[in-house]
């Protein structure tokens, strides 16, 4: 496997050579308040300027930092298998349209098939289901992003983040191999199709992205995803959601240090208002993110819609209000469910929500905590059309009794009437 892993040494002078950092790289002596917590109108300026800047689809990524990666432990890269660009060229049919994926900052993603064993290219529908990803000249992240993906998933190994199998260095040409995610992205489930994900799948769905954020958070060595959105969660046949995308993904503080000072990066709608205003990043960003992506899985709306009316384009600042009151909360759930969730599940998802979205980055949860909270939502039945169905059975029961009682007073009634003892025919004598 040796011969696997020799251009890593190439590509990572590459990086170092044709990539130099930005002149404006961040100062530790800009570095203002550790703690920062807004006020309404402070966040409303936020949400608004988010409102305006807002990208076209698939351009919604901010400037990069060109993030540095973690250091690369070698034994991890050389797992990873070392593809040919004709290789993938033949395994995606030559990167036909219609092999197409999806399409993001970095470029455009083809299915394609490779042998079990090996980087051969395989015929369509034998061997391995591989999803190709490659790297567009022109695209918003570049080659120094591509080598962040490769270091971060060359390293980390989780059921929740999905899988490099390789990549491809060759001239110009970048391409990463992932495993083949069957049901694609939350995203599509969410917004594009018409018949609705079920409450039980969105609570499976949730449950698998906050274990993978947290197994990012958790480590020795933390890592703070920095672009967590419905897009980026892919899923499985089984709706087992996995993490996708780590070309922002960001080494987190460590020893005494309380965050990372970066330029800033993200989508609009998702980005904590804290990071966005001061560049300070830290695992409540990514707590942040989590919070506006379990607000698109409770409503079924977008964290950004123009469509909507001016009131409703921002997700958090028209769901704020309803989080925070017991009675509306459940104006919030997703109409096309149709009352076919959980009671409870939706209180739960709610409070969950309105803390990961608050202001103080210190109230909010971590990740382990949110994981707690959303693993026993799973096993809850309380549904909320059982609950409708129990009350109008109860309101038709009393209802019965109540003209029961009715008719008997009804007939007691008449019987007092015909009685002689009322005809008023009885004289005295």
């Amino acid at each position: 496997m040796e011969n696997k892993c020799g251009c890593w040494s190439l590509l990572k002078r590459g990086v170092r050579g044709a990539c130099k950092p930005s002149a404006s790289k961040d100062s530790a002596n800009t570095i203002p308040r550790t703690s920062l917590v807004y006020d309404a109108a402070t966040e409303t300026r936020y949400l608004n300027a988010s409102n305006r800047e807002l990208c076209p689809p698939n351009e919604a990524q901010l400037s990069s930092d060109n993030p540095d990666p973690p250091p690369t432990d070698n034994k991890s890269l050389c797992q990873l298998l070392q593809f040919t660009f004709q290789e993938l060229k033949s395994a995606t049919g030559n990167f036909r349209p219609d092999s197409i994926l999806g399409e993001g900052g970095f470029g455009f993603v083809f299915k394609g098939w490779i042998e079990e064993n090996g980087t051969a290219p395989a015929k369509p529908g034998s061997g391995i289901t591989v999803a190709v990803k490659s790297l567009k000249p022109d695209g918003l992240q570049g080659h120094r992003e591509w080598v962040a993906e490769v270091d971060f998933l060359g390293q980390l190994h989780h059921p929740n983040l999905v899988k490099l199998i390789g990549y491809c260095i060759e001239d110009d040409q970048r391409l990463l191999v992932y495993e083949f995610m069957t049901r694609g992205s939350l995203e599509n489930h969410l917004f594009r199709r018409t018949i609705p994900l079920p409450w039980s799948n969105r609570i499976k769905i949730a449950l698998g992205a906050a274990k993978g954020l947290a197994f990012l958070h958790g480590g020795p060595e933390p890592v703070i995803y920095r672009d967590f959105k419905t897009s980026n969660i892919l899923l499985d046949s089984e709706y087992n959601a996995k993490l996708s995308d780590f070309g922002l993904a960001k080494a987190g503080p460590q020893g005494d240090k309380t965050h990372v000072s970066t330029r800033v990066v993200g989508t609009y709608g998702y980005a904590a208002p804290e990071y966005v205003m001061t560049g300070h990043l830290t695992s409540k960003s990514d707590v942040y993110s989590f919070g506006v992506v379990l607000l698109e899985i409770l409503t079924g709306r977008r964290s950004m819609d123009k469509k909507r009316p001016s009131g409703e384009q921002n997700l958090v600042a028209w769901a704020r209000p309803y989080l925070a009151d017991k009675r509306k909360l459940y104006q919030l759930v997703d109409p096309r469910l149709e009352l076919n969730y959980s009671l409870k599940g939706v209180q739960k998802v709610s409070q969950l929500a309105y803390n990961c979205l608050s202001r103080d980055p210190k109230t909010r949860p971590t990740m382990d905590e949110v994981v707690k909270v959303l693993t026993p939502l799973q096993d809850l039945n309380d549904l909320a059309i059982l609950s409708y169905h129990s009350r109008l059975s109860q309101q038709a029961r009393r209802k019965k009794k109540s003209e029961g009682t009715q008719l008997h007073m009804n007939a007691s009634s008449k019987s007092i009437r015909d009685s002689p003892l009322n005809t008023g025919k009885q004289r005295c004598r």
